[in-house]
């Protein structure tokens, strides 16, 4: 049980705060409602552009790692298709310098020419280096287009590609940054060793100041169902073939959410289980396989994946018909009647090792307040995560197969290495 006080300030920051007195630590972590699903389609990586931007020197801080390292800290941010997260850890007596740092950034950036220039250097190498130069780098470009059509999740967190990094302009920035990024837009979260008074003190001083802003709304239109397979053979510089069936599923808070993540879990959570077992055993020209969710806010998708061994290319199709094959399996099999369906110790299992790697995550300051932060943006009570994992029948996780493996939604990526014989 994690304990934890809540509050809002007039301009609309949600902040909640975790007293930790066993620790001479504290965490401050700051959630935007702001991702890559935000940008227009036509400018695509500037959030996480953003991102590095946020460390490029604010209203009145020029140097935001120098400061931080002067306080004993550490700070790092991650960005990905619906949120942007910043955080920091320093000695306890130095929360003020945290906050201080932190709010300034909410207030403004610098906005000039000479960090933006920076910035995107930074993020064209980056681009490159993950992306373009790296073996499957850029499955993401061919696998998100394949089941998105219209929705933002069909670009990639990085971009569509680094011309639109290249386009950037400082009022393009500002545009950003002003309808984006605000405390009505955001969740501050702080643990470790500070009182609620003296958070809320703090906090109050450092943000209360900030004024509140007109975030851009959503407008983009949901996604229309897959209704036929779809398959896309693509090439590039990789050592083996990669086959990718991916399902569309409900997002986060669907029903088949939990359900859906829980049943990655038995189908590859390790080399004895029921998927990895059966088509790596009986299929040695397969070297790898594994099973996975796109966790998002929104319609995210199910992943069916298998690497066939060097020089076996040949036999891509074949690697595609035993995925379709395994995902019928499970809407056939994983059913309470069925000799082979799952048990109630299989989904005990996976629930007890998911549940203990997020007590695991929850020990230190940071993890803790990046986890509220976290709960506190889906507007939930963090010590329901238990229950809800707990509540998880065998028969939840069939019916989520059931209408996840549905053989019309299919989206099958072939990835094969340059030279390849085309595939049928």
């Amino acid at each position: 049980m994690i304990q934890y006080t809540r509050f809002r300030l007039a301009n609309g920051l949600r902040v909640i705060h975790n007293y930790d007195p066993s620790t001479a630590m504290v965490a401050v972590n700051t959630l935007y409602d702001v991702g890559s699903r935000d940008e227009s389609p036509t400018l695509t990586g500037l959030a996480h552009l953003f991102e590095h931007l946020m460390f490029g020197g604010s209203a009145h801080i020029p140097d935001f790692d120098g400061e931080i390292e002067r306080a004993g800290g550490i700070d790092n941010a991650w960005t990905g298709n619906d949120f942007t997260n910043f955080y920091s850890v320093a000695p306890a007596v130095n929360i003020e310098t945290l906050l201080w740092l932190e709010s300034d950034r909410m207030l403004g950036l610098a906005f000039s020419p000479q960090s933006l220039e920076v910035q995107r250097s930074v993020v064209l190498e980056e681009f490159n280096q993950t992306h373009l130069n790296r073996p499957y780098g850029d499955l993401w470009h061919h696998l998100r287009p394949l089941v998105y059509r219209t929705h933002p999740y069909r670009t990639p967190t990085i971009g569509l590609e680094p011309g639109h990094i290249e386009a950037v302009t400082l009022e393009d920035v500002k545009e950003f940054f002003y309808s984006h990024y605000a405390p009505n837009n955001a969740v501050l979260a702080v643990s470790g060793n500070i009182t609620a008074g003296e958070c809320r003190r703090l906090v109050e001083k450092w943000y209360g100041s900030i004024p509140r802003r007109d975030i851009a709304p959503r407008t983009w239109e949901p996604e229309k169902p897959v209704e036929a397979p779809r398959r896309k053979v693509v090439y590039g510089r990789v050592p083996q073939a990669l086959v990718v069936a991916a399902f569309p599923m409900g997002g986060y808070g669907s029903p088949d959410f939990i359900p859906g993540d829980l049943l990655t879990d038995i189908l590859a959570s390790g080399n004895s289980s029921r998927f990895v077992s059966r088509l790596l055993v009986d299929n040695p020209f397969l070297s790898h396989a594994d099973a996975s969710i796109e966790g998002s806010e929104e319609p995210g998708m199910l992943m069916l994946k298998a690497r066939l061994a060097e020089g076996m290319e040949d036999r891509a199709d074949e690697a595609a018909d035993l995925l379709a094959a395994a995902a019928m399996e499970c809407r056939e099999v994983f059913s309470e009647a069925h000799p082979e369906g799952i048990t109630a110790r299989e989904v005990e299992r996976v629930v007890n090792r998911y549940l203990s790697q997020a007590e695991f995550n929850a020990l230190g300051c940071l993890g803790r307040a990046q986890a509220l932060a976290m709960a506190e943006m889906h507007g939930e009570d963090i010590n329901t995560l238990t229950a809800r994992y707990r509540a998880v029948t065998p028969g939840d996780v069939a019916a989520a197969a059931s209408r996840i493996f549905d053989p019309r939604r299919r989206c099958t990526l072939v990835y094969l290495p340059e030279g390849s014989k085309p595939t049928l």
